[in-house]
Order: structure tokens, then C-alpha cells, then sequence
């Protein structure tokens, strides 16, 4: 069992029995151990825990020295700004426990800085600076990475033979996660600025819609971050997946940066918020992050008090809204099974086993029969949605199968109804358009309409007597505009054209001409997203037929809804192979140790 891990248990029964070993009786005036004090609670806490007497001992004498040097750290640091830190240092030969140095310095200076006082003071040559499992960069201050004082640092050595490749290998790595979450990012951006005026066969576009996949509408701010949270969530759990927990990490946090901008109402009816607190606690298990307890605590009781209002009491809410409950008992089982992991690590070994009782009897009714998926599948229904059927129906194959078919249906008809809505915009655009108006005002007029035909005939005539008094630079362009797109070339086409000639129309109409009715890719330069308005819930709805507005938003815009489930109940379709793993190893620790209050 390595120290970290014994600490963390003896720190958790020192709260319970509100000791404090840095005070009487434990430590003198004078700051020195009373050791047999110590010895006598160390042989206490050795029957509790079941490690030896000799490993309590040493870790309670580092947890008092620790304190006691955070305390004198405290009051320095308050004073001077002078940050105490604590230095992991290499095992050296021979060395079985890897040695812990204080060592103190102002937070505002680099990490290179750093790295030369290390390097002067303990002669390593070639090593790096990990704070939380990330390395800390050359170039940046100690406290723009969240430096802090008390802070613990681990310098890991590298031979020189790999300085190169383990160094490149890093900053290789960064640099693509780096560039993967601005990719995912700037992707999302541009389907968060897009509110589906123009033409979706054109220009794809998301909405944000319930479990029954009507749209709903919320302020345009709010639409934007939830679209981005909701992109950084889905992102981060195709990394899940994929089991690459460290980057997954780092895009839902970012996912849940953008839950928080959004009105605290929304997040209190849609369980998105809640899963995404399970999603990071569960990448902070796999990680090992123990750094990360008290914070996995609260986003843990976030999710359970979230579950509770958007579920109601025994999931009533949920029954009455899908008429069915099964399937999100695989979210109760992750919940149950992080409490109880966090209760393993606090001490509390009867509170970790009563919650990981009740996992054991919900992954009893959630695992399924695989003969009864062959079964599903035999009747061409997917992997997933024999899966997901099973579950919702708690088992029950007939019921399975008729509940996937009507899921399946109900599916057909909303896609039926979308595709006669976009038929039904189509002949309204036109309409206006017969009545002079350009495609594009009549699209934008239309959306700002929610369909009326006579209200946006009514907002373009009030805005063409707007316009009406003097003819200005910018309606002398859109008449050019509105000329190319007469003559068949794509509006977002055009406008590039005009841009790049000047807005010369003979030019534009000419270059369009030689090159097929296309702008060529040399001569473009990424545009900026098109516009925006509004549209929240538990899904995304996307249209995400066609190509974007220019080659670089085409390709970001397909990044991201890739990323996108088609099913719209994807985050309850787990194998629960991690979470069995997960059950073992707990079941297995416990087993080992005696009882403890809890």
C-alpha cells in the first residue's frame, strides 16, 4: 500500500475523531512529538486500518510535521508572499520511499527559474515539474498555472538518452490536445452563431430540444454557452470511450465552465448538468486523482440533488415524462459506486460498503442476458438499442421489442415532420421572394417570424421603408448581391465573389463564370460565422447534410457533429465493463479490512 493512500486514510479517521496531531497532546510547547502519544494512537489506527504499526507511525509523523510546517508556512506566506513548497524529489539507490523537501520562493517567478534553483541545489540535470499530473511549462510564472502556496511539486528525472524524444513526445502530445479542444471549440462556435434561417440542406445548424425532440427556446446568450457546453460534454465522452480519461478531463471541464454561464433555472430541469459532474468525477477515479477528493464530493452531491429534481421523488417525474425508469439506473449505479469509493478513501469502509451494496443489486437487474440482445439484434434492431430497450423495460424481451418499435417510429414521424417543415419554409421563401424580396432577408425574416408567412411579409415592408429614403453604399451592394444570386450562384458564393473584386459585380460575375460558379479555395480566407438567435434541453437536434461556408468552417463544423450521438440516449448506453472493474477492485479492499465507523 504506498503512503499517499495510507495518509489519506489516517487523515480521514484524525477529522472523525477531531484530532489535531500538530497540538497537545500530541506535539509539546516547544513544537517537538510527544512520541509515545503518537505510538499509542498509531497502534490504535493500525487495528482500524489493518497496515502495520510501523507504517501508521511514519505516516502520522509525517502528517503532524507536514501540518506543522504548512501552519508556520501559512503565517509566512501572509506576510512576505514567500510560498512554502513541497518537493517530491526521485528515489535515490537503495531508496524505497521517494524524498519530500520543503523549499520556499515567491510565486511569481518562472518555471525554468525554478528549474535552475532545483538543478543547483540538488544537481539533477535533466527532469520536469509535475503540479496535479500536468507539466509545468518553461516559459509560464508559478502562479499563472495555479501554483499555490503549499503546493506539492514532483520533480521527475529523466535520463539523458530520453530527455529529446520524452520532452518532444510532450510537447507533442500538448500541442495536439491544445489544438483539439480549440478545433472543438471554434467548430461549436460556428453552430452556436447559426439559428437556422438559411437553408439547412446548405448550412447545417443545431438546436437544442427535449427528450421528445421539440425544440425549445431560451435567450441567445444562453443558447450559445449551453451549444458549447453541450459540444465539450459530447467531445468528452467520445474520449471516455476511447478510455483516453486525460483529455476527456480537460473538454469537460471546459463543458462545465459553460453550464455555469448559463441560467441557473435551465440546469435545475435537464440532467445534462448532472451527468457531466459524474463524467468528471468518474475521470478523476481513473486518473487517480486523490488531489481531487473535496471537489469530486461536492460535484458528486451536485449531481444527486440535480437527479432528484429533474427525476422527482422515485423517479416520478421521469415515469410521467417517459413512461418508463430502467434506463437511468446505470446513472444511479455510477453515482452510488463514486460515493462509495470517495466513502473507501475517507475511512468510512460501512458507508463504502452500503453504497457499494446497493450498486451490486442495481448492476444485478442492469446486466443483461446476451442471448436476449442476439435475440433484439436478430430482428434488426442495433447493438445499442437492444441494449437501451432492455434496460428501459427492465429485462422484459417482449416488451423490449415493442418499446424499440415504437421509439423507432416515433423517431420516423418527427424526421417526417421536420422534412415538411423545411418544405413548407422552402414555399414560403420563395413566396417572398415572388414579391421581391431577397432569398436571404426573406429566410432571415421568415425565422424571425417562427414561420408566419403574413408577419414576415410585414417585417421585410417595414424594413424596406427603412431603407427607402436614401440609397446608401451598403444597399448598392446587396442590389449586386441580390444580381449574382439571381443568376443562380449561392448567396454565401456571391457575398465571397463581390468581397474579393471589390464588390465590382462584372468582376465577380466573371470569376464566378471561369470557375464553375465557385470561389477558389486560394483566394479564400476563413469567413466569420453567420448569425445567431435562439433555442435549450437534453439534446442536440442537427441538420448535417451539407457543407459548411467556407472549406475551414466545413471541416470544423463536420469535426464537431461527429462527436454528436445519433441516439438520443447514448449517455445511458454503458457495457458497465469499467464499472465491474471498478466494483471488483473496491469488493476486494473492503474484504481485507476490519470494520471502521462511518
Amino acid at each position: 500500500m504506498d503512503e499517499q493512500h495510507i495518509q489519506a486514510r489516517l487523515i480521514a479517521l484524525l477529522r472523525q475523531d477531531k484530532l489535531s496531531l500538530w497540538l497537545e497532546p500530541f506535539t509539546t510547547d516547544t513544537g517537538d512529538p510527544e512520541l509515545h502519544k503518537i505510538q499509542e494512537l498509531a497502534v490504535k489506527y493500525a487495528h482500524v486500518t489493518g497496515f502495520t504499526v510501523e507504517e501508521v507511525m511514519s505516516s502520522l509523523e509525517s502528517i503532524r510535521s507536514d501540518t506543522s510546517r504548512k501552519d508556520e508556512g501559512n503565517k509566512e506566506f501572509k506576510v512576505t508572499s514567500v510560498a512554502s513548497l513541497e518537493l517530491h524529489l526521485p528515489r535515490e539507490e537503495g531508496e524505497k520511499k521517494k524524498r519530500k523537501v520543503p523549499l520556499k520562493t515567491k510565486l511569481d517567478i518562472t518555471t525554468q527559474e525554478l528549474k535552475n534553483r532545483i538543478s543547483e541545489e540538488f544537481k539533477f540535470k535533466h527532469f520536469n515539474l509535475i503540479l496535479s499530473g500536468k507539466k509545468l511549462s518553461l516559459g509560464m510564472r508559478l502562479d499563472e498555472q495555479n501554483v499555490k502556496n503549499n503546493s506539492k511539486i514532483m520533480v521527475l528525472n529523466v535520463t539523458s538518452d530520453e530527455v529529446k524524444n520524452m520532452m518532444l513526445e510532450e510537447e507533442e502530445k500538448k500541442r495536439s490536445q491544445d489544438e483539439g479542444v480549440q478545433r472543438t471549440q471554434k467548430g461549436f462556435q460556428i453552430l452556436s452563431e447559426r439559428d437556422g434561417s438559411e437553408d439547412p440542406t446548405t448550412t447545417p445548424f443545431l438546436e437544442i430540444a427535449d427528450q421528445k425532440g421539440n425544440p425549445l427556446q431560451i435567450p441567445n446568450d444562453e443558447r450559445k454557452a449551453l451549444i458549447l457546453a453541450m459540444g465539450f460534454h459530447e467531445k468528452g465522452r467520445a474520449l471516455m470511450k476511447k478510455r483516453d480519461h486525460s483529455a476527456a478531463l480537460c473538454h469537460l471541464l471546459l463543458a462545465d465552465e459553460q453550464f455555469n454561464k448559463c441560467n441557473s433555472a435551465l440546469l435545475k430541469t435537464v440532467d445534462n448538468f448532472a451527468v457531466l459532474q459524474l463524467d468528471i468525477v468518474w475521470c478523476y477515479q481513473a486518473l487517480g486523482q486523490l488531489e481531487c477528493l473535496n471537489d469530486a464530493r461536492q460535484r458528486l452531491s451536485q449531481a444527486e440533488e440535480c437527479f432528484q429534481r429533474c427525476y422527482g421523488e422515485q423517479q416520478s417525474r421521469l415515469q410521467l415524462i417517459k413512461g418508463h425508469t430502467g434506463g437511468e439506473d446505470v446513472l444511479f449505479l455510477r453515482l452510488y459506486l463514486l460515493q462509495s469509493v470517495l466513502a473507501y478513501h475517507d475511512g468510512k469502509k460501512d458507508q463504502a460498503s452500503n453504497k457499494l451494496k446497493e450498486v451490486e443489486r442495481l448492476f444485478g437487474q442492469l446486466f443483461l442476458d446476451p442471448d436476449k440482445i442476439t435475440q433484439l439484434m436478430g430482428l434488426g434492431f442495433s447493438e445499442q438499442d437492444a441494449r437501451l430497450g432492455l434496460r428501459a423495460c427492465r429485462g422484459d424481451l417482449s416488451e423490449a421489442a415493442l418499446h424499440i418499435t415504437q421509439r423507432k417510429k416515433e423517431k420516423k414521424e418527427m424526421k417526417e415532420r421536420e422534412r415538411e417543415k423545411r418544405r413548407q419554409r422552402l414555399q414560403d421563401i420563395n413566396t417572398l421572394v415572388e414579391l421581391s424580396f431577397s432569398k436571404r432577408d426573406a429566410a432571415r425574416a421568415l425565422h424571425q417570424a417562427r414561420g408566419d408567412v403574413d408577419k414576415a411579409y410585414n417585417i421585410l415592408l417595414d424594413g424596406a421603408e427603412a431603407q427607402t429614403q436614401t440609397q446608401t453604399p451598403s444597399s448598392d451592394r446587396q442590389i449586386k448581391l441580390d444580381q449574382l444570386v439571381s443568376y443562380g450562384f449561392q448567396l454565401d458564393v456571391a457575398d465571397s465573389a463581390l468581397r474579393l473584386m471589390g464588390d465590382d459585380l462584372q468582376l465577380a460575375t466573371q470569376m464566378l463564370l471561369d470557375h464553375q460558379g465557385v470561389v477558389p479555395p486560394d483566394l479564400l480566407s476563413p469567413s466569420p460565422p453567420s448569425s445567431s438567435s435562439e433555442e435549450p434541453s437534453t439534446s442536440f437536434s442537427s441538420d448535417n447534410t451539407a457543407s459548411a461556408s467556407s472549406p475551414l468552417d466545413e471541416e470544423l463544423v463536420n469535426e464537431a457533429l461527429e462527436d454528436i450521438p445519433r441516439h438520443e440516449e447514448d449517455y445511458l448506453d454503458l457495457t458497465l465493463e469499467e464499472e465491474q472493474e471498478l466494483m471488483k477492485s473496491i469488493r476486494s479492499h473492503l474484504d481485507k479490512q476490519p470494520t471502521t465507523s462511518g
